[in-house]
């Protein structure tokens, strides 16, 4: 009886201890917990705007047709009717960031990632004192 007890008890501190591992994997306020793929898997993708605010107002309708595309060689470009522009693009700060760049004319962004799924990529950037937050979905 008392070997069935140890197991038991040593049984639950590993579930514990694997319950609490994949919970500290969270890296982004609205997830995922855990994926199978790599971050740069994740974000490599076309993108449209699924939803877009500033500072608060939402001007989803206002941008419609734009896009973004992330690639695993870090290359990245937008285009919104007749604008565009290509760049590099790469992590920062233990991957919570992603760092835009090289566009012609353009400084650079930074986009704290909010959220980075396969299929949803959120971030929130911040530009001249105006927050904007990108929901974005493949295209």
């Amino acid at each position: 009886m008392k070997h069935k007890n140890k197991i038991a008890i040593i049984a639950l501190l590993a579930l514990s201890f694997s319950a609490s591992t994949f919970q500290s994997c969270k890296k982004y306020e609205n997830g995922p917990t855990l994926s199978l793929r790599s971050r740069t898997q994740r974000v490599s993708n076309v993108w449209k705007i699924e939803n877009y605010t500033l500072d608060g107002v939402d001007l989803t309708n206002q941008v419609q047709g734009y896009t973004e595309t992330f690639d695993t060689d870090k290359n990245y470009s937008y285009s919104w009717g007749i604008l565009s522009g290509k760049g590099k693009w790469d992590f920062q700060n233990d991957d919570k960031e992603v760092k835009v760049y090289g566009i012609d004319g353009q400084t650079s962004r930074v986009l704290t990632i909010m959220k980075l799924e396969e299929k949803s990529f959120w971030y929130k950037s911040v530009n001249n004192g105006q927050t904007a937050v990108m929901h974005l979905i493949p295209n």
